[in-house]
């Protein structure tokens, strides 16, 4: 009988101590997190709130400059956590990529997703798209938290399909200037829910109106902006010291939402050249920030 409790108590040790290295292990996981925006609700809502207006075609849409933005914002929110990446999901017709949507696909951490354009300009198969990437990803644990950027009522299943498997989804919206934009039962699923107000979208969208100023004839090389970024890096760890130096570079390749507008701008006035939408050249300009201040570190 003593032998039997003496092996019973082995097995317990055993069991105990496989569970203490589990545990373990998955302390020293960090947690990963993921933004999902429907760009169909976020054109719209933001367009509405900044522009007056819900059709795309009369206002700009600083799409780099506002993911920046969504992932400086989710990095405050999930201090502890790694970005995974940015899904943005739209419509195209035959599912093919628009020269804007195809720049978005570019940027790093970013991956487009694809439903249909209707004849109507209506978004189709978008919902069941953000379902399927939410639910494949909380199940294989590839997320401990969602961000999700929209308002529509069929996203409801896509809440719970990620819940089920532990995630936990935190519903992001935009600001209404009347009423809500986003549906209630939406509203009763998530976790969490966050508006996003009129100040944090005014530097990414604005009406199309005559330009500020005349562009020149010629597009500026990847080298000058490269040129311009570092110019302006020097200027602004002259400003800033070393300390706000330090505090920047564990966020590298990306900036602050705040320190990234004013680089845009401060380079547009030097090039006197709009940078607005062109991916490329923007990337160029945050290289050559980037060059200097590690150069410096």
């Amino acid at each position: 009988m003593n032998d039997d409790l003496a092996a019973l108590a082995a097995r317990i040790d055993h069991t105990n101590e496989l569970l203490l290295r589990m545990l373990a292990e998955v302390a020293k996981t960090p947690s990963t997190h993921a933004i999902f925006v429907d760009a169909g609700y976020l054109y719209a809502a933001a367009g509405r709130l900044v522009a007056g207006t819900e059709d795309r075609r009369s206002f700009d849409l600083d799409t780099e400059g506002l993911i920046e933005a969504l992932i400086d914002r989710a990095r405050t929110i999930f201090a502890d956590s790694r970005l995974l990446r940015v899904y943005w999901y739209d419509g195209a017709r035959r599912r093919i990529h628009t020269a804007e949507q195809q720049s978005i696909a570019e940027l790093p951490d970013v991956k487009v997703r694809l439903g249909n354009l209707n004849a109507h300009n209506q978004q189709k198969g978008v919902d069941s798209l953000i379902r399927t990437d939410l639910e494949s990803l909380a199940r294989h644990r590839a997320i401990s938290d969602a961000a999700l950027l929209g308002g529509d009522e069929d996203l409801v299943s896509a809440v719970e399909a990620a819940q089920g498997y532990g995630a936990r989804v935190h519903l992001w919206g935009i600001e209404a200037p009347e009423g809500r934009n986003q549906a209630e039962p939406l509203l009763w699923e998530v976790d969490s829910q966050r508006t996003l107000d009129l100040d944090f979208f005014k530097p990414y969208v604005s009406r199309r109106t005559a330009a500020a100023y005349e562009a020149p004839a010629a597009r500026p090389a990847r080298e000058d902006v490269r040129f311009v970024g570092a110019q302006i890096a020097a200027k602004w760890l002259a400003a800033r010291g070393r300390e706000s130096l330090v505090e920047l570079l564990p966020g590298h390749p990306y900036l602050p939402g705040s320190v990234d507008q004013d680089l845009l701008v401060e380079a547009e006035g030097l090039l006197q050249y709009s940078l607005r939408g062109q991916a490329d050249l923007r990337r160029a300009l945050r290289d050559g920030f980037w060059e200097h201040l590690q150069s410096q570190y």
